[in-house]
């Protein structure tokens, strides 16, 4: 199939999928790094605050605790997508390794948001998280 004569195309078609960048901080955590220490040489990092938060959320620290590393990890997500070409809606795909940090992030922050009774957080950010990436969505909220 061609494209019409006027250039635009597919417009049912809806944005492309976001690719992030490849973020160095998932080696040093792949390699054993301490969360706190990866977020201290890496405070941008989205898979750093998400390891940080699900850190905290594992030792069953105080929920609020949770939230506010999933929420700074979810700003600084929205700031990398931004850059990198999404428009505030759009695939964010799960298979593509990158992009975990922010979803996890997403996923954290809905769960810590149910958890000290923001619901409105919770139906939104689950709805987002579903939205962006329905893979991501199974895998951490299923």
């Amino acid at each position: 199939m061609t494209s019409p004569p006027n250039g635009f195309g597919d417009l049912m078609a809806g944005p492309p999928p976001t690719h992030l960048p490849v973020d160095p901080a998932s080696a040093e955590l792949a390699a054993g790094a301490a969360p706190v220490d990866v977020v201290r040489a890496h405070p941008a990092s989205p898979v750093a605050w998400a390891a940080l938060g699900g850190e905290a959320a594992d030792a069953e620290l105080d929920p609020v605790t949770v939230y506010a590393y999933a929420r700074v990890g979810y700003h600084r997500s929205l700031d990398l997508l931004r850059r990198n070409g999404w428009k505030g809606h759009g695939p964010v795909p799960w298979e593509h390794e990158p992009n975990r940090g922010f979803l996890s992030c997403l996923a954290l922050l809905a769960l810590s948001a149910k958890v000290i009774g923001e619901t409105e957080e919770w139906e939104r950010c689950s709805e987002f998280l579903r939205d962006s990436s329905p893979t991501a969505y199974a895998a951490l909220l299923g």
